[in-house]
């Protein structure tokens, strides 16, 4: 039986290159028999953490009621999680760290998830605008104590469908089918 993959899209762009590049590690992950989930957490209401505790009085429950609530439930069943965002000023997009800073509420319950990859897109040639994410996701790794199953960044993307035939969209699938 393959992984329970959970993949956060924080590209607000419908179509572009960060959901053609997702398309593609689903396309490669379930070609190796793994079953995907994605949120597109950019077009959900998720609020930002606000700090107040609630998930450590109440073993992992936030105090918000909104659009988390399936992502937690998703993310409490996963056994990988792929985060996906195009690069906006230097990290990944404020819809995706949203998500990510809601993590918090189970830091104290902790989350069955063994690895994790990032796909990450940007407008910019050089990649290294993506410094940011990268050490973000280094962190999460480290906290979680999760696997790098890897990370691809595709530099030089501005218009929707500039991905198109890039040689990363194979990276990606390849990515995917290795996911066993």
């Amino acid at each position: 039986m393959g992984k329970n993959i959970v993949i956060l899209s924080g590209s607000p762009r419908k179509g572009g290159n960060t959901d053609k590049l997702v398309a593609a590690f689903m396309d490669g992950a379930k070609e190796a028999g793994n079953s995907c989930t994605l949120f597109r957490v950019a077009d959900m209401y998720i609020g930002g953490c606000v700090g107040c505790g609630h998930c450590f009085e109440v073993s992992g429950v936030c105090i918000q009621d909104d659009d988390m609530k399936p992502v937690t439930k998703a993310l409490r069943e996963a056994s990988m999680l792929v985060l996906a965002s195009p690069v906006y000023y230097f990290g990944v997009t404020a819809q995706l760290k949203l998500a990510i800073d809601r993590f918090y509420a189970n830091m104290k319950v902790g989350l069955p998830i063994k690895s994790a990859a990032m796909l990450l897109t940007c407008g910019n040639k050089d990649d290294s605008v993506a410094e940011g994410a990268y050490a973000m996701y280094r962190h999460i790794l480290r906290a979680y104590k999760w696997e790098d199953a890897g990370v691809i960044t595709v530099p030089g993307l501005h218009a929707v469908d500039d991905i198109g035939g890039n040689k990363a969209l194979q990276e990606a699938a390849a990515l995917g089918r290795s996911i066993k």
